[in-house]
């Protein structure tokens, strides 16, 4: 299963996107079970959602993406899948886990510092809850 389209709130055990030969891609949720990744995943055309989900389906089964117009590191363990004009900001954690953290339309040509401040909190938040 790609992902779970109906899932008002999210956990252990349903935050997974895809699982593949070399990773696991999940979404990044708070305590209340709530994702800003996912529901901005919910919140898009199909079309959009197809591209972000052959992304991750391609870094999880053969463990890199080789476009960097495609998935990019940030810098400070941020990286950032791109399927035009979406971004969705993740980062890789020991057990062969990718976490997507948040996701927002990109329109300006420069990564918005806020953008990368959420993902770090959420990032600092899931590997402190560990």
């Amino acid at each position: 299963m790609l992902y779970l389209c109906s899932v008002k709130r999210i956990d252990q055990n349903n935050c997974v996107i895809y699982s593949g030969e070399y990773f696991s891609v999940e979404w990044y949720f708070d305590k209340e079970g709530y994702s800003q990744a996912y529901e901005y995943f919910l919140s898009i055309d199909d079309s959009q959602k197809r591209k972000f989900l052959i992304l991750v389906k391609r870094i999880a089964d053969f463990g890199k993406i080789f476009d960097k117009t495609k998935f990019r590191n940030e810098g400070d363990g941020i990286f950032a899948f791109k399927p035009q004009p979406d971004r969705y900001l993740a980062f890789f954690v020991i057990e062969k886990k990718i976490i997507v953290t948040n996701a927002f339309y990109k329109n300006t040509d420069k990564l918005p510092q806020s953008e990368k401040e959420l993902a770090l909190k959420y990032k600092e938040h899931y590997l402190n809850k560990k």
